[in-house]
């Protein structure tokens, strides 16, 4: 890549992430070649791109300015990879990608273990948060694509992947361990445990959707510290149940009845314009549990 494309890519994630440590961590440089090539756009050019503070940097007015340029002729010079790729054959490639948490930790690991057998050179860039954020990041180009949930908000292309049970979850002593399956009312009565972030969760709309009210005391987007305060328990949750995949608690699990799911997907900007190395990673959606779906 020519020098100064680097000094930009530099700068554009530097700005995203408001991290020199973690733009270096996916650029694949030092910290301090990223703070380097970041100061030497800033002598050329006379003006300051970014303001340094304690374990953070922000874009000044002027890099506030100066962004949408520089992201543009990256995603400019992108483009003109991808071209180049698909003349050459799927050699190198880039796949960035959306997921909130349980799609990273439980079903990512076996798609990409199975693309790298095919394409070992291909190199990702996975980041993580709500279904809001991804398909923001979607629409604006930081990811090549991303799991969320139907359904979506935006004008995005999507294809299902599957409809995942929400369940209750229960300390193992709690008094409704013996109900064969629990109602949306049963999760009433007890201190609730929420698991949401920025966007109403199913969960959240699943209440609504009976119009009943949950006694809610704590919430967070930490699978784990939900399932660790069930376990002690302190009150009662529902999770969708691809978290509690291999989930090292003693808890119980209950259906509800009628049965609750979240449907989902993954969705890209425009299969057409997608990279190479995208759409073949798109072929392989159907190796998330281990082994191909038939």
């Amino acid at each position: 890549m020519d020098t100064n494309l680097q000094k930009y890519m530099a700068f554009i994630k530097t700005a995203e992430y408001s991290s020199f440590t973690r733009a270096a961590e996916i650029l694949h440089y030092s910290q301090s070649g990223i703070s380097r090539m970041i100061h030497d756009l800033e002598k050329e050019w006379n003006i300051q791109l970014l303001e340094r503070s304690h374990g953070s940097v922000s874009l000044t007015s002027d890099g506030l300015q100066i962004f949408p340029q520089i992201k543009t002729l990256c995603a400019e010079y992108e483009k003109l990879q991808m071209q180049v790729d698909e003349l050459k054959g799927l050699q190198t490639g880039l796949i960035r990608i959306g997921a909130f948490s349980s799609v990273a930790t439980h079903w990512l690991p076996n798609i990409i273990r199975a693309f790298q057998k095919d394409y070992p050179n291909i190199s990702y860039e996975i980041v993580v948060g709500d279904y809001a954020e991804i398909e923001t990041w979607i629409q604006e180009g930081r990811v090549d694509c991303g799991f969320v949930h139907l359904p979506i908000h935006t004008e995005l292309e999507t294809i299902f992947l599957e409809q995942d049970q929400i369940v209750a979850v229960l300390p193992a002593d709690h008094q409704l361990v013996n109900k064969e399956k629990l109602s949306v009312s049963d999760l009433c009565h007890d201190p609730f445990m929420l698991l949401e972030r920025g966007v109403k969760s199913e969960v959240t709309t699943l209440f609504e959707q009976y119009h009943v009210t949950p006694n809610i005391c704590f919430t967070t987007w930490d699978d784990y510290t939900v399932m660790s305060m069930v376990e002690s328990g302190l009150g009662i949750s529902a999770t969708p149940r691809l978290i509690l995949t291999r989930m090292p608690y003693n808890i119980v699990i209950k259906e509800l009845d009628p049965p609750a799911y979240r449907s989902i997907c993954i969705a890209i900007k425009s299969k057409k314009s997608a990279s190479l190395a995208v759409k073949r990673f798109l072929e392989y959606l159907d190796y998330r549990h281990g082994d191909k779906i038939e």
